[in-house]
């Protein structure tokens, strides 16, 4: 015979905490009718209804008819359907928890890095007392290299290093220039 559930198996309160306050709306609508269809499903009988098959043998005249649908009857079985996810689940759950331990570790070698990194900046001179010298030394990546890379982002024309005035002024110098040999 099929085996009855007696109640649902959803940690309905585990979800609970975890649902966002923007989905619990969704999750109170979801959980109504998941309890509305297990109510349902609770008030359908075990078993089905027992049949008096002698009584109607009493009462309807068509010989055969009655022993025929009681045999038709008898041999109708309705299969509970067979389980075929929790195993699935259950070894998602373990590839999730390996996972999750991966993690755990990786982690913590990045916060092991991160808390050296820390000590180290700790260890340095102050902001304030730092030249630009002890900057480079420092940190030679966060420093200006006038071969390779001019100026900080976002590169604006203050950030660049002229060596030769603009063009106009360049017209500007040659006039004065001529003016000045004039006197």
């Amino acid at each position: 015979m099929a085996k009855r559930i007696v109640q649902s198996s959803v940690n309905w309160a585990a979800i609970a905490e975890r649902a966002p306050e923007t989905e619990k709306a969704a999750f109170l609508a979801f959980k109504a009718k998941s309890d509305g269809y297990l109510r349902k499903m609770l008030s359908a009988p075990a078993e089905p209804p027992k049949i008096d098959f002698a009584k109607y043998k009493s009462t309807i005249a068509v010989a055969g008819l009655v022993d025929n649908f009681e045999k038709q009857y008898s041999a109708v079985k309705i299969p509970y359907p067979e389980d075929k996810y929790t195993a699935a689940i259950i070894n998602d759950e373990k590839k999730t928890v390996q996972e999750i331990e991966k993690f755990k570790v990786q982690s913590a070698q990045s916060i092991k890095e991160a808390e050296l990194r820390i000590e180290e900046i700790g260890k340095l001179l102050p902001y304030s007392q730092m030249t630009y010298e002890d900057a480079a030394y420092i940190e030679p990546d966060l420093t200006i290299d006038i071969d390779n890379k001019p100026s900080f982002w976002p590169h604006t024309e203050e950030d660049y290093i002229f060596d030769e005035p603009e063009a106009a002024d360049n017209q500007q110098i040659g006039e004065q220039k001529k003016v000045d040999a004039g006197h």
